[in-house]
C-alpha cells in the first residue's frame, strides 16, 4: 500500500510549533491541519493561542475555529475531519503539515486509529464530570476498574480526560478502550508521517509558558472569558475546561483574586507541558530539534529526505 506522506510538529505548549509549521508549510507547499484540542473551538482565540490572522494569511490553515463552544467535540470527530481534510490537501497537489500539542489527536490521526460511527455523548460526559468535581479522579477511576482494570491501572487520577474518556468509550461501544487499543495495534495506517519536535531546555520552555500567559492576560483573556459567559457558556462544558478558561472562571466564581488566578493558569499550563514532554517522548520516531542550535534548517533537512526517501 502506497502511504499518504504527513509532516507533523508537535511538542510542548509555548515550544513555537506554529511557526515552524508555517515555515514548512511555505517551504514545501504544505497546509497546515490543526492538532489542538481546544483551537477548534470559535470565541475562544486568547486563551488557545489561535493562530493570528496574519499566521493564518501566511499559510492556510484546517481545523481550527469552527466549533461552537457548547458543543463537545471528540477525538473520533477530529480524526474522521482530519482524514477528509487531509484528502482534499492531497487532491490538490500539496503536502499535509499536522501542528499540534494534543497528544491523542497527533497519535489517533497518524496510526488512523479506526473509530467507526461512534461518537461522543455530552449528556454522559457531563454527568462524569459532575461526579470529577464531587469526588475526585479516585472516584471515577472506580467506576473504569469495575469493567477494564487494565486502563484503570495506568491512568493517574489527575487526568480526569482521559479517565472519562475510557469510561465514555466503553459505556457507547461496549468495548474497554484497553482491548480497542491492542486491536488497533494491528491496523495498518494509510499515512507514514515525518514528526517534528522543538526540544527546549526545561527551565526555558517554562520561563516562555510564563511569559505566553502574561501576553494573554495582557491581549484580555479576562474579557474573552466574560464574553463567553454572557454567549451561556457554563464550568461544565468540556470546551471551558481548558486552561485559561477554567482558572478565570473560578476567578469569576469569586473562589481567589485575578493574581491568583494567573498563577493557577501558569502552573496548570506547566503541569500539561510535563505531560505533553511524557507522551510524545515515548514515541521514538520523532526527531528532536534543538532550539538552543536554530531549528528551521534542521527541520527543512528532515521534511526533504523523508520527502525524497518517501
Amino acid at each position: 500500500m502506497t502511504k499518504i506522506p504527513l509532516i507533523a510538529v508537535v511538542g510542548a505548549t509555548a515550544s513555537g510549533k506554529t511557526g515552524l509549521a508555517i515555515d514548512i508549510a511555505n517551504k514545501f507547499g504544505g497546509e497546515i491541519v490543526s492538532a489542538d484540542s481546544m483551537q477548534i473551538y470559535k470565541y475562544m482565540d486568547i486563551g488557545t493561542a489561535k493562530p493570528t490572522l496574519e499566521e493564518q494569511r501566511a499559510a492556510v490553515h484546517h481545523l481550527i475555529d469552527f466549533v461552537p463552544p457548547a458543543e463537545s467535540y471528540s477525538v473520533a470527530d477530529y480524526c474522521a475531519d482530519a482524514h477528509e481534510v487531509i484528502a482534499g490537501i492531497i487532491s490538490r497537489g500539496h503536502i499535509p503539515v499536522i501542528c499540534g500539542g494534543t497528544g491523542l489527536y497527533v497519535d489517533s490521526l497518524i496510526k488512523d486509529i479506526p473509530f467507526g460511527e461512534m461518537k461522543s455523548d455530552g449528556a454522559l460526559r457531563a454527568a462524569l464530570w459532575d461526579i470529577a468535581k464531587k469526588d475526585g479522579g479516585d472516584k471515577l477511576l472506580k467506576m473504569l476498574y469495575e469493567f477494564d482494570p487494565e486502563s484503570a491501572a495506568k491512568i493517574h487520577p489527575n487526568n480526569i480526560k482521559r479517565i472519562i474518556r475510557a469510561i465514555e468509550f466503553y459505556k457507547l461501544s461496549g468495548v474497554p478502550i484497553s482491548k480497542h487499543n491492542e486491536e488497533t495495534k494491528k491496523h495498518q495506517s494509510r499515512y507514514e508521517a515525518c514528526m517534528l519536535m522543538i526540544d527546549y531546555p526545561r527551565e526555558a520552555l517554562y520561563d516562555r509558558i510564563n511569559r505566553r500567559v502574561g501576553m494573554m492576560m495582557d491581549s484580555g483573556l479576562l474579557d474573552e472569558v466574560r464574553s463567553l459567559v454572557k454567549m451561556g457558556c457554563t464550568r461544565d462544558m468540556q470546551s471551558m475546561q481548558g486552561i485559561g478558561y477554567k482558572e478565570i472562571m473560578g476567578y469569576l466564581d469569586g473562589e481567589y483574586s485575578l493574581f491568583e488566578a494567573e498563577e493557577k493558569i501558569r502552573q496548570a499550563s506547566r503541569n500539561y507541558a510535563k505531560r505533553q514532554l511524557t507522551w510524545f517522548g515515548r514515541n521514538g520516531k520523532i526527531i528532536h530539534l534543538n532550539a538552543e542550535d536554530g531549528i528551521k534548517e534542521a527541520a527543512y533537512e528532515s521534511v526533504n529526505k523523508f520527502l525524497i526517501l518517501g
